[in-house]
């Protein structure tokens, strides 16, 4: 494996060098990482401590929420820091810890978006059976697949990022370590790698979306047997399931599943799914879930 001996620290472009500017997204992004922490932590505690949210769909957006904030805490406190820094520098462990730690928790995320798809399959399509099919034995081990799965994915992006070398140029044109502005730095030519990353982090994000659609497909069309009460309560928690697929899929498609290119756009493409989507993820879950938010009232009303 080929290890990096030249270039000891690389140095994070960020959103933007206008001096202002930088000062407003120290703000705006303090706030947004401190909102999705306090709501992530608010659905996990909620979820953790309420008897009434005992079913495979709440399992399941434990782990979501748990992924978020650590999705988002992989990459914010970063982005803020060096908003106020003369130097916005990052040793080449500290980089290669954030790609690996970056796509741990983004491949997670994907699996537990696909695991809460399936779980609704079940549980509208096949609803005499779904208790027994998602039982919480069968739920426990499809999530440890899931952080398998996880880690198998991001050994490989960090496996492909320790090879490249670097001889010149340690100036990175993002705001966090990623494999492709990395590429853009190496002292070799890095065609073979592209081609890698996009075979691995490209055909698992494009995959994942079509099953996605599929499974989508699949549940509107086994509605048409349900009253139109039984319809309305399945739509409004897939909707909501969908709105955060868009959100997630969508950038995470643009940036992986192209060759070795870059655009202004990327960075703020990435935005959506590296802070957008963890914010988001519990504002669409508790604003459009009855349950949730009763349980959080009855949670944290009784505590207060």
């Amino acid at each position: 494996m080929v290890m990096n001996t030249t270039v000891n620290e690389f140095i994070l472009f960020g959103l933007t060098k206008d001096p202002r500017k930088q000062k407003a997204i120290f703000g705006v992004f303090l706030m947004l990482y401190l909102a999705t922490l306090l709501g992530n932590f608010l659905i996990v505690v909620t979820i953790k401590r309420s008897r009434t949210l005992g079913s495979p769909m709440y399992f399941f957006l434990f782990y979501l929420s748990f992924t978020d904030a650590c999705l988002s805490t992989t990459i914010a406190p970063r982005l803020i820091v060096d908003a106020v820094s003369q130097r916005k520098t990052i040793s080449y462990k500290e980089c290669m810890t954030q790609v690996f730690s970056a796509h741990f928790f983004g491949c997670m995320e994907i699996f537990v978006l696909i695991l809460m798809a399936f779980d609704r399959y079940v549980a509208i399509c096949k609803p005499l059976r779904y208790t027994t099919i998602m039982n919480r034995h069968v739920c426990s081990v499809l999530v440890i697949l899931g952080w398998v799965g996880s880690c198998i994915h991001s050994s490989a992006q960090i496996f492909l990022a320790l090879r490249l070398p670097f001889c010149g140029p340690n100036v990175i044109d993002h705001y966090f370590c990623d494999l492709q502005p990395l590429l853009k730095l190496a002292c070799m030519d890095t065609y073979v790698i592209n081609l890698l990353v996009v075979s691995n982090s490209g055909a698992i994000c494009t995959v994942s979306f079509i099953i996605l659609l599929i499974s989508y497909v699949i549940i509107l069309y086994s509605l048409r047997n349900y009253s139109a009460e039984g319809r309305r309560k399945a739509l409004s928690t897939c909707t909501s399931h969908f709105i955060v697929v868009v959100l997630f899929f969508g950038p995470c498609i643009f940036i992986y599943t192209r060759p070795a290119t870059t655009f202004p756009v990327d960075k703020v493409v990435a935005v959506f799914y590296t802070i957008g989507a963890p914010l988001l993820n519990p504002l669409i879950y508790t604003l459009r879930n009855a349950e949730v938010k009763n349980a959080m009232k009855k949670l944290w009303c009784s505590k207060v």
